[in-house]
């Protein structure tokens, strides 16, 4: 016979369990969620010679870390910009997520998981607007001649989504990258870490710029990545953000829209929500766009979701990020060399740190240009 003693000590036995269990879960998932974090945080650092000496640059490695992955810059000597190629020869799964309004894009409509193509065999980011759109021609081009492409049988014809950004207000407009630019920038392609700062589809990029040209400051192109749990993730990113960006473990603006007397960083946020809003600012002037890459196996299906996942490094870094005035715009690739299976929690979370990461990476990286200070001019 079950007393209503016994009765009751059996039920606080059973709850007891289940809050152990809730407990074990919890802490299962902070431990996942620590180990990401951990990951990001002891990637190592990297000097950037700020104006009183040496200072410390987040984060480490880079997207040519993801096994089966080359990148090639093209800058152009004319004018500060030019065009960044990720090439995967033996063909990776893609993805896209754009946020921003003001979008320059290519062949993006067939990334989406309803349509046929499986794999793709190289990204272009590229300065120049749209007309930088031409460096895609000069990759395509490139990868005929080594044969690689999607087999129709007559031809192998290469899969080279792009996406663009708006420079041409540094410098003579009427240079922009084209076809030849995209073609060198395949020559130039290696596995080892991209060179960041002022080159490749960052040598025109510019930030702050919500209260005009004269009070921006230089943006720059960037990349990073992280190894967790045996999967690799990597992130390069040309920052050209019309907001401020921002070291997220700090709230510390690096670069951004600077006083009326050029002085002082502004922090566009604070001065929006006290009511200094801009007068005018054209369309589509800033955006910034980039790409994830993972060694695991991914679907398209999976690879979209990371992308938008990615954008979460975007926000943390980038204030005010996704605008009108923005095209943002980030790609994913799984080049499945790993042979190891996409776990989309995990790979997502890496993806917003690894971007956040290139992000910071590529405005500490960046030298001034005519009109346009450095972070590094700004550090104390």
């Amino acid at each position: 016979m079950v007393t209503p003693a016994r009765r009751d000590l059996r039920r606080a036995q059973s709850i007891g369990k289940a809050r152990e269990i809730g407990v074990e879960q919890q802490w299962n998932r902070r431990a996942f969620m620590m180990a990401a974090a951990g990951a990001a945080a002891f990637a190592g650092v990297m000097p950037a010679e700020g104006a009183n000496g040496l200072r410390l640059t987040p984060g480490g490695g880079s997207i040519t870390q993801v096994s089966g992955l080359r990148v090639g810059h093209y800058t152009d000597t004319r004018r500060p910009t030019g065009c960044t190629v990720i090439i995967a020869e033996a063909g990776a799964t893609g993805g896209v997520d754009v946020r921003g309004a003001a979008p320059g894009t290519r062949e993006t409509d067939l990334l989406n998981p309803m349509n046929m193509v499986e794999k793709v065999h190289a990204i272009v980011l590229s300065g120049g607007s749209a007309f930088g759109l031409d460096a895609a021609t000069g990759v395509m081009r490139y990868l005929e001649e080594k044969k690689i492409g999607f087999d129709v049988g007559v031809a192998h014809v290469p899969i080279v989504p792009a996406a663009i950004l708006f420079d041409l207000g540094v410098g003579d407009a009427s240079i922009r990258p084209d076809a030849a630019a995209g073609y060198q920038a395949c020559k130039s392609a290696t596995t080892a870490a991209p060179q960041e700062g002022n080159v490749g589809a960052g040598a025109g990029a510019t930030v702050g710029k919500l209260y005009g040209a004269k009070r921006a400051m230089k943006g720059g192109i960037g990349s990073a990545s992280l190894t967790v749990a045996g999967a690799t993730v990597g992130a390069i990113v040309a920052v050209n953000a019309v907001g401020d960006v921002l070291d997220p473990a700090t709230g510390r603006i690096l670069a951004g829209a600077r006083t009326p007397d050029g002085k002082h960083l502004l922090d566009t946020r604070a001065a929006i929500l006290a009511g200094d809003l801009p007068n005018a600012m054209r369309p589509g002037t800033a955006t910034t766009i980039g790409v994830v890459a993972t060694d695991a196996t991914l679907t398209k299906a999976q690879a979209q979701k990371i992308a938008g996942m990615a954008h979460d490094g975007l926000a943390r870094t980038i204030n005010p990020i996704h605008t009108m005035m923005d095209g943002d715009t980030i790609f994913a690739l799984g080049t499945g060399a790993s042979g190891k299976p996409g776990n989309v929690m995990l790979l997502g979370v890496m993806a917003a740190e690894a971007m956040a990461i290139a992000v910071q990476r590529a405005i500490l990286a960046a030298r001034a240009v005519e009109g346009f200070p450095a972070a590094v001019d700004f550090i104390a």
